[in-house]
Order: C-alpha cells, then sequence, then structure tokens
C-alpha cells in the first residue's frame, strides 16, 4: 500500500519536495471540509495542517488509516491531542522553524517599546522634535521575565544573551532547566524581579484568560507585556485596565483573541477599537513567526520529522 498524505491548507512547497522524494504520495486539497476528511481518514496515512479544521475526538473516534497529524508551526489549540493518542494517532508539530523569528520579533518589541520608537516616529512625522519626551531605556537595565521555556521562550532567552540583561523564566510544566541564558525561577519570584515580560506559552483551557487582572496586580515593578503566543492568554480589559493605572507602562500584541479560527482576520468586538485607540500598546497581525526563512523552516522541518518516525 502506497504512503500517502493529505495537505489540507497551504505549506511550503518544499515539504512535499521532501516526502515525494522520500516515496509518499502528496495530495493537496485545500478546499477540504470537516466532513470530507470523515471520509478521507480511510485514505491517506496522515494529514498535514495549520489551523483552518478541528482534528476532534468526533473525527479521530470514526474508522480511519490516520497514523499522524502534522501541524506546521507550534500551536495545537484545533488538534485534540488525548483523542488523537488514544486512536493511536502521533501528532507532530514543527516550533523550532519559526522559533528564531519569534524569538527575533519579541526582542523587537521590547526595544521599541523601551525606546518609544512607534511615538517618536509618529512625532516627526507631525514636524516635531521632541527628543526629551522619547528618551528610552537600555535593555541590558532592565530583568526580562519568560513565561514558557520551550522552543519560543528559549530562542528568546539565547538572543537576549548578547544584551546583557538579566533573564529569568518560569515554566510550570518543566523544572531543573536554569541554563547559560536564564535562571529558573516560580511565577511569584518573576514577578517580583521582573520589569520586561514575554510570555510563550501554549493554548489550553489552563491558559485562557492567564494574564488576568491578578497577574498584572502580582508584579512588584511597572512592566511592559510582550505576547507572540495566543489572543486569549490574555484577558483584554484586564491589560487595559493595567495600562490606565501605570501597572503596565506598555504592551506589544502580535496576538488577538479577536483573530478567526484559521487566523486569517478578526471578529467584530468592542474592546479591539480600545486597543488601536491605545498609544500604548503595538499591534501586529500574528506575524511574529511569519518570516520568508521560517515559512520554508516549518515545512522542512516537519517532513524530516515525518520521514524520521514513518518512513517504512
Amino acid at each position: 500500500m502506497n504512503k500517502r498524505v493529505l495537505i489540507i491548507e497551504s505549506v511550503h512547497p518544499i515539504l512535499k519536495d521532501i516526502l515525494s522524494n522520500h516515496g509518499w504520495e502528496c495530495v493537496e486539497n485545500f478546499s477540504c471540509t470537516y466532513t470530507d476528511l470523515q471520509e478521507l481518514i480511510l485514505q491517506f496515512d496522515g494529514i498535514v495542517l495549520r489551523s483552518r479544521l478541528p482534528i476532534d475526538a468526533a473525527l479521530v473516534n470514526l474508522p480511519h488509516r490516520i497514523k499522524f497529524v502534522a501541524r506546521s508551526g507550534s500551536g495545537l489549540e484545533n488538534i485534540d491531542i488525548v483523542a488523537c493518542r488514544n486512536n493511536g494517532i502521533e501528532v507532530i508539530s514543527s516550533p523550532e522553524g519559526n522559533a528564531d523569528a519569534v524569538g527575533e520579533f519579541a526582542i523587537m518589541n521590547m526595544l521599541a517599546c523601551l525606546n518609544k520608537i512607534f511615538p517618536a516616529n509618529e512625532s516627526v512625522r507631525n514636524h516635531l522634535w521632541l527628543r526629551e519626551e522619547h528618551r528610552g531605556q537600555e535593555l541590558n537595565s532592565q530583568t526580562i521575565g519568560i513565561i514558557g521555556y520551550g522552543p519560543m521562550g528559549k530562542s528568546v532567552a539565547k538572543k537576549l544573551s548578547g544584551f546583557g540583561c538579566n533573564v529569568v523564566a518560569h515554566d510550570k510544566y518543566l523544572s531543573n532547566f536554569s541554563d547559560d541564558y536564564v535562571e529558573e525561577v516560580s511565577l511569584s519570584e518573576l514577578q517580583e524581579r521582573a520589569t520586561i515580560v514575554s510570555l510563550h506559552i501554549p493554548l489550553s483551557e489552563e491558559t485562557k484568560d492567564y494574564a488576568d487582572a491578578d497577574f498584572f496586580a502580582g508584579f512588584r515593578h511597572n512592566l511592559f507585556f510582550i505576547n507572540t503566543s495566543r489572543g486569549n492568554q490574555v484577558h483584554v480589559q484586564a491589560l487595559l485596565d493595567a495600562i490606565a493605572t501605570g501597572k503596565v507602562i506598555g504592551a506589544a500584541l502580535d496576538v488577538l483573541p479577536f483573530e478567526k479560527a484559521s487566523l486569517e482576520g478578526l471578529n467584530a468586538n468592542p474592546l479591539f477599537e480600545e486597543l488601536i485607540q491605545n498609544k500604548n500598546i503595538i499591534l501586529s497581525p500574528h506575524v511574529a513567526g511569519w518570516t520568508q526563512e521560517s515559512y520554508v523552516k516549518l515545512s522542512s522541518v516537519l517532513a524530516e520529522k515525518i520521514i524520521a518516525k514513518f518512513n517504512y
């Protein structure tokens, strides 16, 4: 029986090239619906996707031939990992593919916040020359708190090592991970010491609204807040309130809870209007890991993992 993989979303062609060169039949079906999948799982050994469709318990409990579900990227919130495991399906992702991009993007936002780049740019375009108002801070004077020390958090920490700043990290599910780049601490100690916080945790029911009013109130220092993970991990009203009180000096949000499930576009929400009007918030459209280089690496890493596990 031929090894067959169904690709239901656009990924870099290198994935198809690598798999084809190792004997896989690759079928692209970008218009595939959830209903279509219910039949197609009897015809393929694996599925490659991003975030357009859910791979849930109802689907994988059906009779199937699927041996793996491969997510191009890091977020697995659209895949029921437990249900897959219980049905003999391995879940594969490729966070290594865009970890460098996310690390650079997070640090760029730290520097932009500290140096007031966006208000400075706007003031000059308005024919103002306000030097004192845009006096910045140096990154090496800060203590950076990284929450979540997986591939993304590690990338941020490694890249920060050249700036000479203190870096601490907390991860609820890891221990003894202090290394040349970070000091492992509890969440309470991170809140005691950090002046910049960068969030790098997966989205789950446990981490929904992770950054809420109590989270921000728990910090000793006023802080800058960076989120390149998932929008639903931040309680937007709590963040706006923390900015209004000065507890959060500024924030950079690459992700929003108003994103559509496919991550393409936004759902209407009045809080979004408050975000875009707030001068202390930098917004970007979920592009931290969206570089020319990561586009290739996400697919090549994924293909190599598939071959390593399933090239029987």
